[in-house]
């Protein structure tokens, strides 16, 4: 049974019940309704007696059995009477962890002033003139607190009183909520305005998450007081003066509040990891993993070896070694994938009906913080996302409330998201609808059988709600590539579409047709930079993909065009007729009105008169642009407007 302190009941699935022949053990107490974190309620069959022996302990405890092929778990009624004892929720204390933490003890200690590394600088502009600014007034409340921070930033060699200095940065006290004091500088008015910008990534989650693939135990690691283990040249320690009411101090560490305080700090933190498989940064976190309990201690000692060397400490209270699951950056991690975090569903659950729109923003915002879960949000939402429209007026009706209740259940029925892999096949599902484009990109499971990786979703900007259908199928891939681009660039992928006809036009492997609108041409050149396979699976067997897109999540409505399109706008000429004539015209054409519709929502499967054959035939080759029909990069134009179109052409062309 695998021991679970976050289980009030010990718990055993069916199957193995009847394995371990315990059916003939006494029910002594009637079933209990039993929920999961997520609060989905679990199938009890009953609960029994059974007699456990353990470590010479031998007693009689309750056990509920449930449906289902879940694991085993020892939850905490069994811990006293067994004389079984956690020391905290989080921790683990094996033995391979207290050898370690006995091995670099000095790694935990308190000495901060213990770095090796070379100092680190901050570099400004040229020309940038020295700005010094006078100490705030501070309320007397917490005048004692802060002179006795002060005192123990110089003890701890942090800050170095000085007489004179060009550069002087007001301070602002913080107060924390256990009540102790946080000194910081109001760096925004002199530093930050004077700095060269320090362009060094942060990573990003999905770079953290796909370094997890494969983890059965977590270790995360917390430094103590973070950047200001990092000192800081002289030169530099000037520019980060603090002016406060005990006198000018030179700040000798890296401060938080300067801008480029996190990139300087992430660089030093990969610099410090680089080589290290399983482990990741995120500033102060370092979070280490392994596909087994022995892989995973060895990765632990490997880390604490390379933050001895530099001289780096960490807080032993927050640290975690050796957990099943762990949380970090806002998600839960275990060996099955990541999740969403107990606490942002439960904010999510409880979340009252909004009375403004900054209040439906917010909770929107919440609920797109999980996008990744959620594979369909889109009727439901939509009308939650119409009252954020710049003219509309935020009135909160029947409407709305029948979409915010089931909007809160999203969450609840979302799937987990598995690890990537990079030594399994990825697979990118993609459609779209009226409202949007959608993708799924997903690996085999230990099954065989397609599991998620991640989801992606947004709604149509006004421009591509007028794209004819099969651009708005070819967006959905061309979102997909983007969305996915560090998964997929430089390795080989499959992509699965319902469109038969896209395989002709994006096919990795085939000659671009003769006849192709400039926009999907544009799209096919930028595919070509990776290494895939497109295949046609009809809608029926997407249906994950086609659901998310008709509950997509929104979009900007300004975007800023490609430069191919600002290229063909600045290179246009004057035309003998507008877009807006030919629009009408087209409207008003019995034909080129069918035509147009179908080009929107799709074409006929049937058979139809003869005089849409032409178009039928060529329906691939089709595409809309303002609501105007092209054949490839040529207008479609309308019966009525043939002979004047003829006539202005030939007098402009004389």
């Amino acid at each position: 049974m695998e021991v679970d302190s976050g289980s009030a009941c010990s718990l055993i699935n069916e199957r193995v019940f009847r394995q371990l022949n315990l059916t003939s053990a006494r029910q002594t107490y009637p079933a209990k309704v039993l929920r999961t974190w997520s609060k989905e309620q679990l199938d009890v069959r009953s609960q029994v007696e059974v007699e456990v022996q353990y470590n010479g302990c031998k007693c009689r405890l309750p056990l509920v059995v449930v449906n289902g092929a879940g694991g085993s778990l020892l939850g905490r009624d069994w811990f006293e009477p067994l004389g079984i004892s956690v020391l905290g929720i989080h921790q683990v204390q094996a033995a391979q962890a207290e050898s370690l933490l006995s091995r670099y003890a000095a790694v935990f200690s308190e000495d901060i002033n213990a770095y090796k590394g070379p100092p680190v600088s901050i570099e400004l502009e040229q020309g940038v003139p020295p700005k010094f600014l006078k100490c705030r007034p501070v309320p007397f409340a917490i005048r004692a607190k802060l002179d006795d921070a002060l005192d123990n930033l110089v003890n701890q060699g942090i800050l170095k009183p000085v007489r004179h200095s060009k550069w002087a940065t007001p301070i602002v006290p913080v107060l924390k909520r256990n009540g102790e004091l946080r000194v910081c500088g109001d760096y925004r008015a002199t530093v930050n305005a004077s700095t060269k910008k320090d362009t060094y990534p942060l990573p990003t989650v999905t770079e953290l998450m796909a370094a997890l693939a494969g983890g059965v135990l977590f270790t995360k690691l917390d430094l103590t007081q973070a950047y200001q283990q990092l000192r800081v040249d002289d030169e530099t320690a000037e520019l980060l003066t603090l002016n406060t009411p005990k006198g000018l101090m030179e700040m000798t560490r890296l401060p938080f509040g300067v801008d480029v305080a996190p990139s300087i700090f992430q660089r030093f933190m990969d610099t410090c990891m680089a080589g290290l498989e399983g482990v990741k940064a995120y500033l102060d976190d370092v979070l280490i993993t392994g596909r087994s309990e022995e892989e995973h201690w060895k990765r632990v000692e490997d880390v604490l070896a390379r933050l001895s060397e530099v001289g780096v400490r960490l807080r032993r209270d927050k640290c975690i070694f050796g957990v099943k699951e762990v949380e970090y950056l806002g998600f839960r991690i275990d060996s099955q994938g990541v999740h969403p975090t107990a606490e942002k569903v439960e904010a999510i659950q409880k979340a009252p009906s909004p009375t403004n729109k900054t209040e439906l923003q917010a909770f929107l915002g919440l609920l797109n913080f999980y996008s990744s879960f959620l594979p369909g949000k889109a009727e439901v939402l939509e009308p939650l996302h119409r009252l954020l429209d710049n003219k509309s007026i935020f009135v909160w009706q029947e409407q709305h409330e029948q979409a915010f209740r089931p909007a809160k259940e999203l969450l609840l029925s979302s799937k987990v998201l598995v690890h990537y892999d990079p030594k399994k096949k990825l697979t990118v599902t993609c459609d779209s609808s009226p409202h949007g484009v959608e993708a799924i990109l997903s690996q085999p499971d230990s099954k065989g059988k397609e599991a998620p990786v991640a989801y992606a979703s947004r709604t149509l900007s006004k421009p591509e709600r007028n794209y004819a259908q099969i651009d708005k199928e070819a967006l959905a891939i061309i979102y997909a590539v983007k969305k996915f681009h560090q998964y997929l660039y430089g390795r080989p992928f499959t992509i699965i579409t319902d469109v038969a006809w896209l395989l002709g036009l994006l096919h990795p492997h085939k000659a671009l047709p003769q006849v192709m609108s400039p926009r999907m041409l544009r799209w096919s050149l930028m595919l070509a930079a990776y290494d895939y396979e497109l295949r046609f699976s009809p809608g029926v067997k997407v249906a994950n993909a086609d659901g998310l897109s008709r509950l997509p999540i929104p979009s900007p409505e300004m975007e800023i065009p490609p430069p191919a399109d600002i290229f063909l706008l600045e290179t246009d000429v004057e035309t003998p007729v507008d877009a807006r004539t030919i629009e009408k015209l087209t409207r008003r054409d019995k034909t080129l009105s069918q035509v147009l519709h179908w080009a929107l929502r799709g074409w006929p499967t049937t058979k139809q008169a003869n005089v849409f054959q032409p178009f039928i035939q060529r329906k691939s080759e089709i595409s809309v642009h303002r609501n105007c029909l092209l054949w490839g990069n040529r207008v479609i134009i309308p019966e009525k407007a043939k002979t004047k179109v003829l006539k202005l052409t030939r007098a402009w062309c004389a």
